[in-house]
């Protein structure tokens, strides 16, 4: 009788760790990053503290994606092995990764730029099956604000563009004629090209917006630009603060921490019930403002108090 309690006593042990194992299983979160930087840092902690705080009992494992093709098919077997309750990923590469490895699990991304013109989502407000999340990308109607509150007189706003932006552009052309300007945009085809397409942009328009398009904005053809910009007097917008630092007049940027915080809530939806379709995608909800002090001087243009008074950075 004696051997038999301690048998059923190991057979209920057992049975409550094996409980508590699949408990943990189905409340397991992948979260697979594409770098180690700060703002990939920043955007995890912002994200699992959201979680934490509505789930409790959640628990993180994570990923970083390797250059190695056979490392990856690693993680694509660990994860399968977990089989989690969501993945949430950092990053463009990482997002890609789930994106084509994992079409029965809820995918939340998040510090993604363009997610609709990356392939990611269908839609900004009709994702697609299993995927959404908080991209970085911050509204064209927020960035033409600024630039008009800074250029009061600004009637005519220019854009260089390439093929791999091009579908970014009449949505940002309705928004533009919504706030009162004309947006004139210009393709370029090759980079020969930009020299005379710069000169013709810049002649018809007040200041020069841009997107964030690397098959534009390379090392040399960034200089080019920002040089002659400045030569000519132009104010030009930067798509991000590194480009202030260079020498754009101003840039809006977003706050790591923040995007996280909204990939977060989209992932307690998600777990509460709402499936990834029906959630749009966010845009940035904290954004900051940059502008570069001795370009301002340059070219004659003064950044209104307001502006200046909430500068997150300025570039002398």
């Amino acid at each position: 009788m004696h051997k038999f309690v301690k048998i059923l006593i190991l057979v209920i042990c057992t049975i409550l760790c094996l409980t508590e194992f699949i408990q943990a299983g189905k409340d397991n979160i992948v979260i697979i990053s594409g770098d180690e930087l700060t703002s990939t840092r920043r955007t995890i902690k912002g994200a699992s503290k959201i979680i934490s705080i509505e789930h409790p009992t959640v628990i993180f494992t994570n990923f970083l994606v390797k250059n190695s093709s056979d490392k990856n098919l690693s993680i694509i077997d660990s994860i399968k092995t977990i089989n989690p309750k969501l993945i949430l990923t950092i990053g463009s590469s990482a997002t890609k990764l789930a994106q084509e490895n994992f079409d029965d699990i809820p995918i939340v991304f998040s510090s993604v730029k363009y997610p609709v013109l990356s392939g990611f989502v269908n839609s900004v407000s009709n994702p697609g099956k299993n995927i959404t999340g908080a991209s970085i990308d911050i509204p064209t109607k927020v960035q033409f604000s600024k630039f008009k509150q800074i250029i009061p007189n600004l009637k005519k706003i220019g854009v260089l563009y390439t093929q791999n932006t091009e579908s970014l552009i009449p949505q940002a052309k309705i928004i533009a004629n919504q706030q009162g300007l004309e947006l004139i945009a210009i393709k370029v085809n090759h980079e020969k090209e930009l020299p005379k397409k710069l000169d013709s942009l810049a002649s018809l328009v007040q200041g020069i917006w841009s997107v964030a398009d690397m098959n534009l904005f390379k090392e040399r053809t960034t200089r080019y630009i920002l040089i002659n910009t400045l030569r000519k007097r132009i104010p030009f917008m930067g798509f991000s603060k590194y480009v202030v630092e260079s020498g754009a007049l101003f840039a809006l940027d977003f706050d790591y921490k923040a995007v996280g915080r909204q990939a977060g809530e989209i992932v307690n939806k998600i777990i509460s019930g709402i499936p990834p379709s029906s959630i749009e995608v966010t845009t940035a909800d904290v954004i900051w403002f940059h502008y570069n002090e001795k370009t301002a001087e340059r070219i004659n243009i003064t950044i209104p108090e307001e502006l200046i008074s909430v500068a997150k950075e300025v570039y002398r």
